[in-house]
């Protein structure tokens, strides 16, 4: 399996393994190490590549990560070129991450890896529970608030925010750390903000963000304007600049129909930054079995854009607000069902939030080796272990 087009510039590591600049392997070498010299018989690059092996490979668990390098110590050994020839006990691993490797270092690693190669036109703003980590005196989760690249599945930044509120003062700070110029950030309402829409604008990017709310007069306003009319006897109707587009999908025994109009009718007095157009988006929902309908729903969203006319149809406009769902289905999603991260209990020092960056690269290294199944891309990795190694010592293509 082929991973990068062009050759780089390439080196070698502490223990003779060549690998290409800007790879998993440069990433996680640079790593600082906490450990004190005496006694230290693994280097950390060497621990951190067996669990990112191990992790590719389908293990989620210190315990099963340990025993899946002491079954395949001899290949690990010959492909990374360890002089010794056993592999690191549960505790080694258990102790590196917990609080042995930096856990912010990782997530800089992986955020800097992720950020090269490929990227897609939409980047989705959320954030995600980590209830692995949650102890059992505990009454909630701890949140990780991530930048998602939903078509090359790449985490492009992550921050810790604790309660699930303090999303809104943090987006901005994991929003600086990314180059989001000529993207599509949606997020959900919680962001629908002002000063992270002047943000987005001042980078360079434009956002698609649903108003509810908790933005009560924009929401009212918005509201208003698509309500229907019902005009008085010898008055005419309003006019209107309204434009309209209908998509209709299936699958899983469900029939969708999604229609969407905009209009550029509130850019004359709205003070929101960066405002072109406000949409008003819904969704009819039936359920078919045995060719009846059993159920039927409808939801209606209301939403804003610095998107205007000239740069967007609204046909494009409506894949957009489609396409934020891929972090629920491409990265959360992947996260706790093929992954296992909330049911795996990770509840000392910074175990959970390293697993949880780990997951994420692992996420995009299945993608760049252009699996769409992540489930199916690990059993392969596990059969083809010279093959993942040579994913982690290659850049992206």
């Amino acid at each position: 399996m082929h991973y990068s087009a062009s050759r780089v510039k390439q080196d070698y590591g502490a223990t003779g393994v060549l690998y290409d600049h800007g790879s998993v392997y440069e990433g996680l070498s640079k790593i600082p190490d906490k450990r004190k010299a005496r006694g230290k018989i693994y280097g950390l690059e060497t621990i951190m590549m067996i669990i990112v092996l191990a992790k590719l490979s389908g293990e989620d668990k210190p315990s099963g990560i340990a025993e899946w390098g002491k079954y395949h110590g001899d290949e690990i050994v010959r492909l990374m070129q360890l002089k010794k020839s056993r592999m690191p006990s549960l505790n080694t691993y258990r102790r590196m991450l917990a609080d042995k490797v930096c856990q912010a270092e990782v997530e800089r690693m992986v955020g800097t890896y992720n950020q090269q190669g490929a990227h897609g036109d939409v980047y989705s703003l959320d954030g995600k529970a980590v209830r692995g980590m949650r102890k059992k005196e505990e009454q909630g989760s701890d949140y990780l608030l991530s930048v998602y690249d939903v078509k090359q599945w790449k985490v492009l930044a992550q921050v810790e925010v604790g309660r699930k509120e303090n999303e809104i003062s943090k987006a901005p700070k994991v929003l600086k750390g990314v180059e989001i110029s000529q993207k599509v950030v949606t997020a959900d309402a919680l962001h629908t903000q002002k000063a992270l829409s002047a943000q987005i604008v001042r980078q360079g990017a434009d956002y698609v963000f649903p108003v509810k709310e908790n933005q009560l007069s924009l929401y009212k306003n918005i509201q208003q304007l698509f309500a229907p009319e019902y005009p008085k006897a010898g008055f005419g109707k309003i006019q209107t600049d309204f434009l309209t587009v209908e998509k209709v999908g299936k699958g899983h025994g469900r029939l969708e129909k999604r229609v969407l109009t905009t209009s550029e009718m509130l850019n004359s007095y709205s003070t929101w930054p960066g405002l072109a157009q406000v949409y008003r988006l819904e969704r009819q929902f039936q359920w078919w079995r045995s060719g009846h309908c059993y159920r039927t729903s409808c939801e209606v969203e209301f939403g804003i854009t610095s998107l205007s006319r000239q740069k967007i149809t609204p046909e494009r406009l409506l894949d957009f607000r489609r396409e934020h769902w891929g972090i629920e289905t491409g990265l959360h999603y992947r996260r706790d069902v093929t992954f296992k991260e909330d049911a795996t209990r990770m509840t000392i020092g910074d175990t959970g939030k390293v697993m949880a960056s780990i997951n994420n690269l692992v996420i995009a290294l299945i993608h760049q080796a252009n699996f769409q199944n992540a489930a199916q891309a690990r059993r392969w990795f596990a059969a083809h272990l010279p093959e993942a190694f040579a994913l982690l010592t290659t850049p992206f293509s």
